[in-house]
């Protein structure tokens, strides 16, 4: 097998329901190289003897961005387009296929990306992020609305501009859409393409505030320095906007679990 797509799940093995929900969502996405970034108390060797993950390295242990830049570079030298996936997310059926004609159909094109879910820790959906065209010139100055879960890059784009910058905790991924937006045009599909796990554990979501004030800084860094003195006026409301939401999500996922 020799795909042109590459998935990264990073992993502490203590979520094993949600890591094979997640694996098995992958597998049924398309034809993809697995790879779990994991640390060496990890037993992979199930996983591996069903198929459902190709190749697993050890997590460095410098945080979340250096786990996924290590499983990056660790993938096979075919691989032309690359992403990585929480051990508690899924990827919806298909996915791979459409995002990654999409890419092979636009050769300047640095990613593509979709519309995502958001579910609660049993699976049930509570959240339509139901993202477009707009949510690309939106990233300059307002909330990333480019799923992360949702979208493939381009390798060859992801490795000239670095990887994800690791002195960011949670919005690396972001930073990493504004680089990338530099590169090469990002494409839309009009598909749910992920789903994303809105649960207590989740990182996002229990360091929601840090996670908020940190993309503000990212946001903030990518501006021309002339606005950067200014941003307040916009970046105040924009962080407001984006806890009310994160708050909106939760009470619906509350809501869910009381049924």
């Amino acid at each position: 097998m020799n795909p042109k797509i590459g998935l990264v799940v990073p992993t502490l093995g203590t979520r094993p329901r949600f890591l094979l929900e997640c694996l098995e969502s992958i597998r049924a996405a398309g034809q993809c190289f697995v790879l779990v970034v994991a640390p060496s108390s990890f037993d992979a060797s199930d996983l591996l003897q069903k198929g459902l993950v190709d190749k697993v390295v050890l997590d460095p242990a410098n945080g979340l961005a250096h786990a996924i830049n290590a499983g990056i570079s660790a993938l096979p030298e075919g691989v032309r387009y690359v992403n990585w996936l929480g051990d508690d997310d899924q990827l919806t059926a298909g996915s791979l296929v459409e995002a990654g004609a999409a890419l092979d159909n636009s050769p300047q094109a640095a990613l593509v990306f979709g519309s995502c879910d958001y579910m609660d820790e049993f699976g049930n959906v509570i959240w339509k992020n139901r993202s477009g065209p707009w949510a690309i010139p939106l990233l300059r100055v307002g909330p990333d609305l480019i799923p992360q879960p949702g979208a493939l890059f381009r390798r060859s784009k992801f490795e000239a501009v670095g990887g994800l910058n690791s002195k960011y905790s949670w919005a690396f991924d972001f930073d990493l859409l504004l680089k990338l937006n530099k590169t090469g045009r990002f494409i839309f599909l009009n598909k749910t393409l992920a789903r994303f796990r809105w649960h207590p554990e989740s990182l996002s979501v229990e360091h929601r505030k840090q996670s908020v004030r940190e993309a503000s800084m990212v946001r903030v860094s990518h501006l021309p320095a002339f606005l950067r003195p200014v941003s307040i006026l916009w970046e105040e409301p924009v962080k407001v906007a984006t806890l009310i939401a994160g708050k909106r999500v939760s009470a619906k996922a509350q809501k869910k679990a009381k049924k």
